[in-house]
């Protein structure tokens, strides 16, 4: 399998699959495609793993291209400005994500949805209980929004970060919600009342755009009709 990504400001990823290569991806996420594509869709694992996706943010059925001749092509846009991230996916511990980062992959990659560890970090962390996780072998690529920041935190090495910042992390760093300090931090702050806390060692994949901060301001502007 070849690839390029396209494009800087709402960029795509364009695949080149050999014949019976194939690539699975949330309802809705191809853009364009060559002759030679099969498509087919289904819940991928059953109705459960099916309404699990729905409750991470992503669609309940997946839908899976396969190639059925040599250098066909296919292509996933991102949904927002940001960038297009690919992830060699090879462990058995995989990658955990955010509910909205996975844009596609090859179809020896696995996609599950999971609980986070504690009832805090779901109810505070604005975005649900729910997170994804990425196993099996294969390419996947991710949707970020606005650019990306990679980082290695240390063994016990401690980052802060506003929540919707966040958009993937390896399973051995730590996660968890703390409140901001101060009754006039909270207040004037303007950072909400949350904090996501990661702690090392392993690797933390942030976003410059929180997505629903850029959507709420958006949101602010539009004329009400009163």
């Amino acid at each position: 399998m070849n690839y390029k990504i396209i494009g800087s400001t709402i960029p795509a990823v364009e695949v080149e699959l050999n014949r019976g290569e194939a690539m699975f991806t949330q309802s809705g996420g191809m853009s364009w495609q060559s002759d030679g594509i099969e498509m087919s869709t289904n819940t991928r694992g059953g109705v459960l793993k099916g309404i699990g996706r729905m409750f991470a943010g992503e669609s309940m059925f997946m839908a899976h291209y396969r190639a059925l001749r040599d250098h066909a092509t296919i292509a996933f846009a991102s949904t927002v400005p940001g960038s297009i991230v690919p992830i060699e996916v090879g462990s058995a511990n995989g990658l955990i994500l955010q509910k909205g980062a996975f844009l596609c992959a090859e179809d020896s990659v696995h996609l599950e949805t999971i609980f986070t560890k504690k009832f805090t970090s779901g109810f505070f962390g604005g975005e649900g209980f729910v997170l994804q996780r990425l196993t099996g072998s294969g390419k996947a690529f991710l949707e970020i929004d606005g650019d990306i920041v990679q980082k290695e935190l240390k063994p016990g090495e401690v980052i802060k970060v506003d929540t919707g910042n966040v958009a993937a992390f390896t399973p051995n760093v730590s996660y968890e919600i703390e409140t901001v300090k101060g009754m006039g931090n909270i207040l004037f702050g303007g950072e909400g009342l949350f904090l996501t806390k990661l702690t090392g060692p392993g690797k933390v994949i942030l976003q410059t755009m929180n997505f629903a901060d850029f959507a709420g301001r958006i949101a602010a502007r539009i004329p009400s009709n009163g």
